[in-house]
Formats: C-alpha cells, sequence, structure tokens
C-alpha cells in the first residue's frame, strides 16, 4: 500500500501549531482555518492526532496541522508527542502557543527549549489576550522573539498573526489560481466507524503504512474524526477515522458527546462508511445503532469483522459469524462482509477492494426507459395488492439522484403501497440492476401534488 500526499499537502508550506495542554491551540486552528476542524473543549488533551487543515489569507494558502498539547504525563502523552514530532518535521513554519493569562510553567520552557534545539522559524503565540497578564520579561527569556498576542476566541490580534505567518513563510506560497477538478477519478470518502477499542484507528495506520493515528488499548483515544488520504491498488481513499460511537446513556463527559457528534457528522459526510467489528465481542446493540446512522444518511456499508488473527479461525467459523451477522443486522443484508487483521494487515486490501465496489454501484445510473419497463414487467407478474378497493398504480418512474441511488415513483395514492410491495419493488430494482453492494433509496409522490 503506498500512501498518497494531498493536494495541499505536496504543494502548499505547512505550519504546525505547538504547545503544551490546554493553551487554546485547537481554538486558534479552527479561528484561522475559519471552520470547526477541531474539537474544542476545557479538558486537557482533547486533541491527540495531526489536524490539516487550508488557510487563506491575502490570496495566499498554506496548511494549518493541529497538534497534541506536549507534557510529561498521562496515558496518551509518548503517542501524542510523536505525533507531534512528525508534525514538526513536515512544517516549514511552528506557532508556540501559550496562555497569556497564566505564568509560564516547566513545560511550557520545555517545549520552547526543544524547538530551539531544532532551528526552524516559530512565531510566539500568545493566546487568551482578553486580559494580557503575561509577564513579557519571561516570555522574552524563552529565546524566541516578541510575542504575537490573540485571542481565538473573539478573533483579537489574528489578523496581525496571519501577517506574520505570511512574512515568516518568505511569500513562499504563489497566490493561488482558480482550479478546475482534479483529473482521474475522485477518491472515495471512507468513514471508519464502530464501538470504542474495534481497532479503527490500527486499521487506518495500516492501510496509510505509519502510525498516523495514536493508538491505544484504552477506549477513547481517539476524539476527532481526522482525514488521511491513501491510495490502495488504483483506487484513491479520503479515509476518516472517528471517535468510537457509544449508547447516549453512556455518554458521561462533554468530551465523549462531542467526539460522537464528529463521528455522527463523519458518517453523513462519506461515501462509504466501514463498521468495524471486534471479533472476539460479537453484535451488540451500540452496533445496530450504527448500521441505523448509516442506513439514515444514505451511505453505502461495508462490515469489517476485525481482529480475525487473535486465534485459530476457519471457514466454518467465518460461515457461522456470517450467518448470524445477517440475522441480527437486517438492514445492512446489502453489506459485503470482509474478515480482517488491522494489526497484520489480514485481508485489509480485500476490504477496500470492497469499498471500491460498493462505491461504483453507488454511482449507477438506471436509464429511465429501462426502469420503468422493469416496473411494469414486475407489476404485471405480481400486482400490488387493493387497500379498500383501490390499487395502486406506478404512473411514471425516474432517478434523480446518485450516492446512492435515488428512485422516484409517481403513483396515484402512496398510502396504497404496503411496505412488503415497496420490498417487493426494491427488491426487483435490485436484481434488475445488479445493485447487490449498496443502498438503494425509493420515494413515492402522489402524481399531480405540489410540494410547498
Amino acid at each position: 500500500m503506498q500512501q498518497v500526499m494531498t493536494r495541499e499537502q505536496q504543494d502548499l508550506p505547512v505550519v504546525a501549531i505547538v504547545g503544551r495542554p490546554n493553551v487554546g491551540k485547537s481554538s486558534l486552528m479552527n479561528r484561522l482555518a475559519e471552520r470547526p476542524v477541531a474539537l474544542v473543549e476545557a479538558e486537557p488533551g482533547v486533541t491527540r492526532d495531526r489536524l490539516y487543515s487550508p488557510c487563506s489569507w491575502r490570496g495566499r494558502t498554506f496548511l494549518l496541522v493541529d497538534t497534541g498539547g506536549l507534557a510529561d504525563a498521562g496515558h496518551f502523552w509518548e503517542a501524542i508527542s510523536r505525533q507531534v514530532d512528525e508534525a514538526i518535521a513536515e512544517a516549514d513554519l511552528l506557532l508556540f502557543v501559550v496562555d497569556a493569562r497564566e505564568p509560564l510553567t516547566a513545560d511550557d520552557e520545555a517545549v520552547a527549549q526543544r524547538l530551539r534545539r531544532l532551528g526552524k522559524p516559530v512565531l510566539l503565540v500568545a493566546n487568551k489576550a482578553e486580559r494580557r497578564l503575561l509577564d513579557t520579561t519571561d516570555v522574552y527569556a524563552l529565546g524566541l522573539g516578541e510575542p504575537y498576542f490573540v485571542s481565538a476566541i473573539h478573533g483579537h490580534g489574528t489578523g496581525d498573526l496571519l501577517d506574520a505567518i505570511l512574512d515568516a513563510l518568505g511569500q513562499a506560497s504563489p497566490p493561488q489560481a482558480a482550479q478546475g477538478p482534479e483529473e482521474g477519478e475522485a477518491p472515495l470518502r471512507v468513514a471508519i466507524v464502530g464501538r470504542p477499542n474495534a481497532g479503527k484507528s490500527t486499521l487506518v495506520n495500516r492501510a496509510l503504512g505509519r502510525e498516523r493515528m495514536t493508538v491505544s488499548d484504552l477506549p477513547g483515544t481517539t476524539t476527532d474524526a481526522v482525514d488521511s488520504e491513501v491510495q490502495v491498488g488504483d483506487r484513491r481513499y479520503i479515509l476518516i477515522d472517528t471517535a468510537g460511537l457509544r449508547r447516549p446513556a453512556r455518554v458521561h463527559a462533554g468530551l465523549e458527546d462531542l467526539a460522537g457528534r464528529h463521528a455522527r457528522k463523519a458518517i453523513g459526510r462519506a461515501d462509504v462508511a466501514v463498521l468495524l467489528l471486534d471479533a472476539d465481542e460479537g453484535i451488540t446493540e451500540q452496533d445496530k445503532r450504527i448500521v441505523k446512522l448509516a442506513g439514515e444518511a444514505g451511505v453505502g456499508l461495508v462490515l469489517g469483522v476485525n481482529k480475525w488473527d487473535r486465534a485459530p479461525r476457519g471457514p466454518k467459523d467465518a460461515d457461522a459469524l456470517q450467518a448470524s451477522l445477517r440475522r441480527e443486522l437486517p438492514a445492512a443484508s446489502y453489506a459485503p462482509i470482509v474478515f480482517l487483521s488491522g494489526l497484520t494487515g489480514l485481508h485489509v486490501e480485500r476490504l477496500f477492494a470492497e469499498v471500491a465496489r460498493v462505491g461504483e454501484q453507488l454511482d449507477l445510473r438506471m436509464p429511465t426507459a429501462q426502469l420503468n419497463r422493469e416496473l411494469e414487467e414486475s407489476m404485471y407478474q405480481q400486482p400490488p395488492p387493493g387497500v379498500k378497493g383501490r390499487q395502486l398504480k406506478v404512473l411514471y418512474a425516474t432517478q434523480v439522484g446518485r450516492r446512492p441511488p435515488h428512485v422516484v415513483l409517481f403513483v396515484n395514492d402512496p398510502e396504497l403501497c404496503h411496505f412488503s410491495y415497496r420490498r417487493f419493488i426494491e427488491n426487483r430494482l435490485r436484481q434488475a440492476f445488479g445493485l447487490d453492494l449498496a443502498p438503494l433509496k425509493i420515494t413515492m409522490r402522489r402524481r399531480g401534488r405540489r410540494t410547498p
């Protein structure tokens, strides 16, 4: 598998935001990017993986990288530190963020010492400067120049900071010309979803061929929804690693609730969702809920049974579990199933092959003439049941959308269609057009009825 750098990573200078925990790095990222890229929470350690977003200012664009807080404490700090090291290595400029409302700490000084040894350009940013309390004497002692006082929450001073960023980059990023669409096939957006600790980040790292995501045996390591571009075979994918989804009753803290909302949004902006199941734990109500979320969003679905390498298993074990999945997850009857191991790489390429097949079916087009002919033949062979002396009549059908395929049936009265007959129509269309791996949306409208 070969990692493919995104166009932004290839062509744009990189600006990494670093500092100890809870100084407002993610808030600054969101302010400069002008969109909510990173989770923001008062609890330290919310950001654990590197988050990327292009930022434009005065007709020029650079790539911002948000990083986890650097401190020598906690379960995740060693893994976070590796992520920060990679961000620093690829950066052309570093924004070192401190808290303007508090005295400098030992962690601030440790980060400053680390940055001074690198020899890379650094801008010192004193955030939360609604009231400037920071002792500038101590700041100059850091040896990183004069601080830029900003308030990421209110936007104060960010314009001057952006000017300084462009100056520090030496105007390295040329004015951005209008760009057309990229040549070739657009990458499929794939959301990796599932319960906490199902191995989602491990799978993403395996696909990328490096530790892009922070991985830990502790549930809840991933909080942000993180996008990474990768190429497997001849197809490009944008992988969206998400926080584990839990039942709302088990979400005790604001952080988990915020991470869950990001995960649900990730499903909504994906083309295909890979529901990662733990082979050792079986199917839970939460897995069923995730299948429902994918169905409501109209995205394709692939079921990945992870950790298949943990114990000796044979074809009979796979057959039994597959039958159980089909029985327990009837709403995912069309979803392909892949038994894999994100840790060892077992069948990971097969997983992406199935994702690609689902993506192709999401773009299926049904010619109007053939669609109406198939419906007419189906209803002739099995007429709809009568309801109080009346019978459903399909007057016309047309496909109105893709991803997923969306068919509108103009009928005499939608209420005359029993759910079992709707399922019959759906099955016949799937069979006629070879749509066996992707969702199909069918809408019935009364002919001549005007929508407000």
